[in-house]
């Protein structure tokens, strides 16, 4: 009776940690890696546009720096900001700020993108990410989320463009406020702020 007992708690036991071993591969497998530190200079990067032609980073950035944007061509929280993004892009380029935009999406093509760009009027350039690596690198989860670098490619403001996915309900604009403070050569207030839309789809 007590051999049985004994054989019973072995093998409860052996389930127990198969489960912990499991629920950690699991937990572990979809883990994006931590964006880097406000303040950090990214290392310069290529992607092919939604025609396929590689651009780097150094190429297209503007004189007084730069503003990527995670966007998706199907989800409902990156679209309500399609108008505010090419405003963006319209607002800052005379002042040497491009705007860029990267799908990450697997499942979303380049063809998709182009034809989203197209039918939403999207001027600004809008990378493909293959593999999601630049979605990887800068630590991006959702759509839209947005990094602004310097005329350095310093990172000095990561999260939201702004307090509201409903334009007519936004009283917070944490992105325009840093590119204002960047351009009038005055320090970020604030540095970060938690962006909210789709998960990105990787691979």
């Amino acid at each position: 009776m007590k051999k049985n007992a004994i054989t019973f708690l072995l093998a409860t036991m052996f389930v127990i940690a198969g489960a912990v071993v499991a629920g950690i591969a699991r937990s572990t497998e979809g883990e994006v890696p931590a964006p880097p530190a406000i303040g950090t200079t990214l290392e310069d990067f290529s992607l092919p546009d939604a025609d396929g032609k590689e651009h780097s980073l150094n190429s297209l950035k503007g004189k007084n720096g730069s503003v990527l944007i995670f966007v998706a061509t199907k989800c409902p929280v990156s679209n309500a900001y399609n108008e505010r993004m090419e405003k963006l892009a319209q607002d800052y380029k005379a002042r040497g700020i491009n705007v860029f935009g990267i799908n990450s999406n697997a499942a979303e093509s380049a063809a998709a993108v182009k034809a989203h760009a197209t039918q939403n009027n999207l001027t600004f350039t809008i990378f493909k990410d293959p593999a999601n690596k630049i979605a990887d690198r800068l630590g991006a989860t959702v759509t839209p989320e947005v990094y602004l670098l310097d005329a350095n490619n310093k990172l000095i403001y990561r999260g939201r463009i702004d307090n509201a996915k409903d334009a007519a309900q936004v009283n917070s604009s944490e992105l325009r406020d840093a590119i204002e403070a960047t351009l009038a050569g005055k320090p970020v207030a604030k540095t970060t702020a938690t962006a909210f839309g789709c998960t990105i789809k990787r691979v």
